[in-house]
């Protein structure tokens, strides 16, 4: 009789353990228990990671200072928020950790919306579309991408980029080389270090346009991709007051002024 009871005493709290656990864990639900909106305004700042070599999104300037299209509009939302933008550069192989670690409150440097990026974070509705494209010199002889076998092709590690070359079926016919940031890559390609970059098309048209330099983009791209905002997973409140801010400036022609500064028009996608 004890015995039974016992395990009847034992089975109730099991479940109330369950079904409390589950409570708990309800996933991007958006409940009480989020507080990373309040967090923000209680520190008085926005901590935003960054590769900081990722012209125009994110670059520094002559002076050293980190500025972009992702910074004027990161700095508007803080603006509105009331609370400081804070750039951190990041490792951009470990973006991820900083974010999770809580080093960083967001990563918000062209970052492409992936199915892996969007099941182990909570990202922003998508603001800007981006391809990824074969960059020549203009003395180049590589005319398509049919001439790319035996060729020297550049990326940055631990992009988009990279992940998508890979999986492509010119990695095995070609010399694939990794460099740390955009930056370094379009050096390479300056000094004939290798014989194509593969890169964002918004960063390769910013390089072109910037440094008045003759380089052709290849008419075929291997991937078309968005860009988003990257939070901790179940940061909701904390997304969904950025996305507001983003939506109003969209509405205010704000977010279209900031584009125009950097692209010539209005290349944002915000609704």
């Amino acid at each position: 009789m004890k015995k039974t009871t016992l395990k009847k005493l034992l089975a109730g709290l099991l479940a109330a353990l369950f079904v409390f656990a589950l409570a708990g864990c309800g996933g991007e639900s958006g409940s009480g228990s989020d507080e990373s909106l309040q967090k923000v305004l209680d520190a008085g700042k926005l901590v935003l990671g960054l590769d900081d070599s990722f012209p125009p999104m994110g670059f520094r300037d002559e002076n050293g200072g980190i500025v972009g299209f992702d910074i004027d509009v990161a700095r508007e939302v803080c603006a509105r928020l009331g609370v400081e933008l804070v750039t951190q550069t990041i490792d951009w192989d470990e973006k991820e950790d900083d974010l999770n670690e809580g080093r960083i409150d967001c990563i918000w440097n062209g970052f492409s919306v992936t199915p892996a990026r969007a099941e182990a974070m909570t990202l922003s509705e998508p603001y800007m579309k981006n391809e990824l494209i074969f960059l020549v010199p203009g003395d180049s002889e590589i005319m398509s991408v049919g001439n790319l076998k035996g060729m020297r092709i550049g990326f940055q590690s631990g992009s988009t980029a990279e992940d998508v070359f890979k999986e492509s079926e010119y990695y095995s016919e070609t010399t694939p080389v990794s460099y740390d940031t955009v930056l370094d890559l379009f050096e390479k390609l300056d000094l004939g270090e290798v014989d194509v970059a593969f890169v964002d098309s918004v960063a390769a048209y910013y390089y072109i346009l910037s440094k008045d330099v003759q380089y052709f983009i290849l008419p075929d791209s291997l991937d078309e991709e968005e860009y988003a905002v990257g939070f901790r997973k179940g940061d909701i409140k904390l997304r969904d007051r950025v996305q507001e801010i983003m939506t109003e400036m969209k509405a205010d022609g704000t977010l279209g002024t900031i584009s125009k500064k950097w692209f010539g028009s209005d290349i944002t996608t915000v609704k």
